[in-house]
């Protein structure tokens, strides 16, 4: 009988620790597998594919040997600190597509794979991560602060040219991000639609706690399908996104494919894969001090965010 468990990152004494969440109990991995360098989430991703095998065997067999601590009394950091590089999804949900299309008045394109198009990536800064019931401070310079629900996945083996059939082996886990974006930073004001100037992606998806991220990592080969998950965001407890990963236009695997083919993916690299309907720009709310953010994803958990 298989025993599941999630990989998370929490604080310690001597600094951010690698754990594996296992009854409401957090167990350190490198004393746990009596190896120094899977002390961080990274070192364990950096060997991945034996250390896996390790850690089933361990939970299974030594897990009652090592020092536990308790779940509820942990503080839980982002799970990777930090990604080598995030890449995010844009326009990966034909129904998000269809409500900022109808924000910006213009006709809803056809099907993006009937005009030959592929998935686009944006990059967000590493350093952007937070973990779960951490707080974002809202930009002084930004007064449309938005929320974005998304399933991350974390690269595990270095990928480079892969497969769409193949690509989901490459994949360490899943996780939960918030893709928080200030919106009125994405454009430049007084530049006109047509220069290259207009539009600032950093500004727009790059500043301090930008990306929430957690609360764990969810392995792999725990979750059948990531294209069938529930994913669900609230705030203030007022549902604002409701959806399935089904509905990506892209698929995760897609994903993969298309951006190894353009540059190695290397363990620990985050792909956020795009959000649903129901972000505040389409509503005319945005967040504001005092406000609570929660993601819920099936199979995964819940990370909470704060704004202050």
């Amino acid at each position: 009988m298989s025993v599941t468990y999630n990989l998370a990152t929490h604080a310690a004494a001597d600094g951010p620790r690698a754990g594996i969440v296992l009854d409401n109990a957090i167990v350190d991995i490198s004393t746990l597998l009596g190896e120094p360098s899977y002390a961080t989430i990274t070192g364990l991703l950096a060997n991945w594919k034996s250390a896996r095998v390790a850690l089933n065997s361990a939970v299974k067999t030594k897990s009652r040997e090592v020092a536990r601590h308790s779940l509820k009394d942990a503080t839980l950091l982002a799970p990777v600190l930090y990604p080598p590089a995030i890449y995010c999804a844009g326009a990966n949900y034909a129904d998000h597509i269809q409500e900022m299309a109808g924000i910006a008045g213009i006709k809803l394109p056809p099907d993006p794979r009937a005009l030959g198009i592929q998935p686009w990536h944006f990059l967000k800064a590493s350093r952007t991560v937070i973990g779960t019931d951490s707080v974002t401070t809202l930009p002084p310079i930004s007064k449309t602060l938005d929320w974005e629900a998304e399933l991350a996945a974390v690269i595990g083996i270095p990928a480079k040219n892969v497969p769409v059939e193949k690509a989901l082996d490459y994949v360490a886990g899943y996780t939960i991000a918030n893709d928080l974006s200030a919106r009125d930073l994405m454009a430049s004001p007084n530049v006109p639609a047509s220069s290259p100037f207009r539009f600032d992606w950093f500004a727009h998806k790059s500043f301090d706690g930008s990306c929430p991220l957690g609360p764990w990592i969810e392995p792999a080969d725990q979750i059948s399908d990531p294209q069938n998950l529930a994913i669900k965001l609230w705030v203030n407890d007022v549902v604002k996104q409701d959806s399935s990963t089904s509905r990506m236009i892209f698929s995760l695997a897609e994903q993969i494919a298309h951006l190894s083919s353009r540059i190695t993916l290397h363990p620990g690299d985050l792909i956020l894969t795009g959000t649903p309907a129901g972000v505040g720009m389409a509503r005319g709310e945005f967040l504001k001090p005092g406000d609570t953010v929660k993601i819920s994803i099936e199979r995964i958990g819940t990370l909470t965010s704060k704004i202050a």
